[in-house]
């Protein structure tokens, strides 16, 4: 049987280290570094991930996601999948909010903390 996007995108994401995975509160599997959420999957059709608002307005104007479907002013964006070729994109932007580039760990609360 072939594998679900939804699998490929979480046997992907779920193999980094650090990434857990959980069902989300309203309905689909949640991937998280730790405790933070990196995003959510709505079955094999919806990627929804959480960003900072600058990092969201240029991943909106480059076409790379769109504005959350339901919070379109928060800096969540959704990707709308539409058939196994979007996987490689939905993983990037995973991927993305991993690695979290516009951090400066040596500044950032968040890590401070933990070091």
């Amino acid at each position: 049987m072939a594998e679900t996007i939804q699998q490929a995108i979480i046997d992907e994401v779920a193999s980094w280290p650090g990434v857990t995975t959980r069902p989300h509160r309203f309905g689909g599997i949640e991937l998280r570094l730790e405790r933070r959420e990196l995003g959510h999957l709505h079955g094999n059709r919806l990627a929804d991930l959480p960003f900072p608002l600058l990092v969201r307005d240029k991943l909106v104007a480059t076409g790379r996601a769109e504005p959350h479907h339901i919070f379109p002013e928060s800096g969540w964006v959704s990707y709308f999948i539409h058939d196994a070729k979007d996987v490689a994109a939905v993983i990037a932007l995973f991927r993305l909010n991993y690695e979290r580039p516009w951090v400066d760990l040596r500044t950032h609360s968040e890590w401070s903390q933990q070091r």
